[in-house]
């Protein structure tokens, strides 16, 4: 968003960071095995294209890498307020005013919420959780301290982290114990090191490397049809990860309980060459009953104990909860959070009426299942400086879209969505309580990028 603002020739911009350092997620994230399921290529910024990534799919330190270069290589740094958590955001007398944690004020007249949606670690409510004797922590934040060699450990969770996360305890512990709630549909991930006459084409060769990225782009796009409810493609799909699991899991009754039972898709799909691998071993076990309690000495799981000495949840993270740390008050003293208490949206996915030159990145309903995120920011970003641009030329203090064009945009969404595979009656937590979408966009990456191209001045309230 920075690098979009200074290209359109803005100086006065202020990014405010919790932390000490950039990175986001992949600053969070710091568990073994750590990395992105999207390839590399893709994974990163079009204006910025980076030809010596070195694997096919990059760990988290090589992505936290390559944004700090991208901060110093667009000069971007001096805009960064480093260890300043905001906790309250007010718009008042035609402007927004930012409290952070330790009592200072800031005023703007446009405000971003660049926060994301997943970096607010979910951690259950188990009973005894405060008996276990043994080290406890969830996967994005990692205790280092702990060696796992030589113990006994239980990952409580089997999605997203804990492919990742599990084959490298695999390796260590003595007994490794998965707790599974829900089976998930796998497919091999196809990693490596990318060779380095590949990279010297890509180095060297005139838009080779921008061809390349398109490639994966498209090849990910064309996976779309299969998220359509009932689709051929969606059944023709099954086949790969049904297969993958069948090579990869020889014994009849682990593959039954590795089997999903829900359409593919309906949660999210996971990418993995060594998961199935770790689990087939002799110190690696799969439980699915479900965790009735903790105590002193481990879990509690239907009518068994297990004992362990570390107990570790990758159990994800509370989806898109940014109001929960930071209040966000509209006109009128309206808190977002009152106002998404009745359903998570925003007119298409940036702005939320009543809430006036306030915009958000990654905002409701801008998730993909399967196509690079990076594309969906780049797109929030051109729109949130073409508003920009609007007020300005029209010498307007503030924009907001109207109820009725809100109303109209998530009416199409959710219409939209009805047709898609995540209605297909599983949980996920790309649903609300109350089975609400309000996470996953139900359309292609690139009709998403056509529909921000620029701001339908239209559908705004202006002052």
């Amino acid at each position: 968003m920075a690098i979009r603002l200074r290209e359109a020739g803005y100086q006065e911009i202020a990014i405010y960071e919790k932390a000490d350092s950039a990175g986001g997620t992949w600053r969070e994230n710091t568990y073994p095995g750590v990395s992105c399921d999207v390839p590399s290529h893709l994974y990163s910024y079009s204006f910025a294209l980076n030809a010596d990534w070195s694997r096919a799919f990059s760990s988290g330190a090589e992505i936290r890498a390559y944004i700090e270069r991208c901060i110093e290589r667009y000069r971007i740094r001096q805009y960064i307020h480093y260890g300043t958590e905001i906790d309250r955001c007010a718009y008042t007398d035609n402007g927004w005013q930012l409290n952070d944690t330790n009592g200072k004020r800031y005023t703007a007249d446009a405000l971003v919420s660049a926060m994301g949606g997943l970096h607010i670690p979910n951690i259950p409510d188990i009973p005894g959780s405060d008996q276990f004797a043994g080290a406890v922590f969830h996967s994005a934040r990692w205790d280092h301290d702990f060696d796992p060699a030589g113990k006994r450990v239980a990952v409580i969770g089997s999605a997203a982290s804990a492919v990742q996360i599990v084959p490298q305890l695999a390796r260590q512990t003595r007994h490794l114990y998965v707790f599974q709630r829900t089976a998930n549909w796998i497919i091999p991930r196809g990693d490596g090191d990318v060779a380095g006459w590949k990279k010297w084409i890509l180095r060297r060769v005139p838009g080779a490397l921008r061809t390349y990225r398109w490639l994966l782009y498209w090849m990910a796009e064309s996976r779309f049809p299969a998220f359509r409810s009932g689709s051929l493609a969606n059944r023709l799909g099954r086949l790969w990860p049904l297969w993958y699991l069948r090579r990869e899991v020889p014994d009849r009754k682990l593959r039954r309980q590795l089997t999903p039972d829900y359409p593919l898709g309906c949660k999210r799909i996971l990418r993995s060459d060594d998961y199935y691998r770790a689990l087939v071993r002799d110190d690696v076990e799969l439980v699915t009953a479900p965790v009735r309690q903790f105590d002193n000495s481990g879990i509690e799981a239907g009518n068994d104990h297990y004992a362990v000495d570390a107990i570790v949840f990758a159990t994800g993270f509370r989806v898109f909860d940014v109001t929960s740390n930071v209040r966000i008050e509209g006109q009128s003293g309206q808190l977002l959070s009152e106002r998404w208490a009745e359903g998570i949206g925003a007119h298409r996915t940036v702005m939320v009426p009543g809430f006036p030159n306030f915009f958000m990145l990654l905002g409701p309903n801008s998730a993909l299942g399967h196509n690079s995120v990076i594309v969906m920011i780049e797109a929030q970003t051109r729109y949130v400086a073409g508003c920009l641009e609007a007020l300005q030329a029209h010498r307007w203090q503030s924009l907001q879209p109207s109820t009725s064009a809100y109303k109209r945009d998530q009416e199409k969404i959710h219409k939209a969505l009805d047709k898609t595979v995540w209605r297909a009656g599983c949980s996920s937590w790309y649903q609300d309580e109350h089975g609400k979408i309000f996470t996953l966009w139900p359309h292609t990456a690139t009709r998403y990028r056509l529909s921000l191209r620029r701001p339908r001045l239209d559908e705004f309230d202006v002052d």
